[in-house]
This record gives structure tokens, C-alpha cells and sequence, in this order.
């Protein structure tokens, strides 16, 4: 195997966000913020490296793409605590919305269509987005646009609590239309 090969193995992993502290900085000058959150200014890598040894932390480069860099003179074990912490919380405050999917047949029955419409209500009242489907086979592809009403029947029947996100499209041998939550 190519040595590039397994490096490139052994990196996918891992999170390259890995931050330069102290004597890492190569950069001649740094942008330097201080403990309390002040601007110190523009100085060169030893002068802020001094400041750090003074002030007994590290000096970290927070944004290594910034011209100059910037640099803020912190106790590098609790900046990475505190990072930590706050994508964690960024984690919980966000909400994925799973798409369910519901397929239907053109000569679907009507107490089977309130059946898929209760699945549909409750997904949606979760707060998941829904797909409904309409496949065709064989010689019902010849009557697809009369089976347009059957999700036009949906939407209505779910109007209360969703909105049609999606119209109605036809895609190859089905129908699909999304509905998602009122808001």
C-alpha cells in the first residue's frame, strides 16, 4: 500500500480543529488578546509568548486564518473545557428533522387512506417532516393525473396541523408530495 494511502486512513477520523499553543506558533506577528478579554494588539510571537510565561498560561492561536493571526493568552487546558462545553450545548439546542415516508397505491381504499393519514398526523405532530408517495404500476401509469386528488385529499385532511411543503410531483413511475409542520 501507498504510504499517502494510510495516512489518509488514519486521519478520517479525526477532527482537525486541533489548536497551536506556545512554542507551535511559527507566525512572526500575532494579534494578541489578553486574560480578561482585551486587545493587546499587533506584537511578535516572543513578545506574546512572554506575556503568557508572565501571566503563567499559554499563549493560543484562536484563529489561524485571520491576518495577522489572532492569539489569546488563556490556561490552555480551560479554554479546551469551555470549547468543549459550548458545542455540546450547541449539540442539544439543535433539532434534526427526520423525513418520514408514507407510499400509497391509486386504488387505495378509504379506510386504508385514514389509516396512512393517522400515521402521517402523528409523524407531523412529532415534528418530522412527511413524504407521502403515490406509486403506479403497470397500466395505472395511463391514469396518473387522475390520482392527483388523492394527495390533494391528504393535504386537505392534514390542513390543521401541516402545510403542503412540496406540491405535487411526478417523478418516474410516482407521485410524491411533502408536507411539513404549521408553524
Amino acid at each position: 500500500m501507498c504510504p499517502l494511502f494510510l495516512f489518509s486512513m488514519g486521519m478520517e477520523g479525526r477532527i482537525i480543529s486541533e489548536l497551536f499553543i506556545n512554542e507551535q506558533i511559527r507566525d512572526k506577528e500575532v494579534r494578541v488578546i489578553g486574560e480578561n478579554g482585551e486587545q493587546l494588539g499587533v506584537m511578535p510571537t516572543r513578545e506574546a509568548m512572554r506575556l503568557a510565561e508572565e501571566a503563567g498560561v499559554d499563549l493560543v492561536k484562536i484563529a489561524p486564518t485571520a491576518k495577522p493571526p489572532v492569539c489569546k493568552i488563556v490556561d490552555y487546558g480551560k479554554f479546551k473545557y469551555e470549547q468543549t462545553r459550548k458545542e455540546k450545548e450547541a449539540k442539544k439546542k439543535q433539532k434534526t428533522v427526520e423525513i418520514k415516508e408514507i407510499r400509497l397505491s391509486p386504488n387505495i381504499d378509504t379506510n386504508d387512506l385514514n389509516t396512512k393519514i393517522n400515521a402521517a398526523r402523528k409523524f407531523i405532530s412529532k415534528g418530522d417532516r412527511v413524504k407521502i408517495t403515490l406509486r403506479f404500476r403497470g397500466r395505472e401509469m395511463a391514469h396518473m393525473n387522475n390520482s392527483k386528488h388523492i394527495l390533494d385529499d391528504i393535504a386537505q385532511a392534514l390542513s390543521d396541523i401541516a402545510v403542503v411543503d412540496k406540491a405535487p410531483k411526478v417523478e418516474g413511475r410516482s407521485m410524491t408530495m411533502f408536507l411539513a409542520e404549521k408553524r
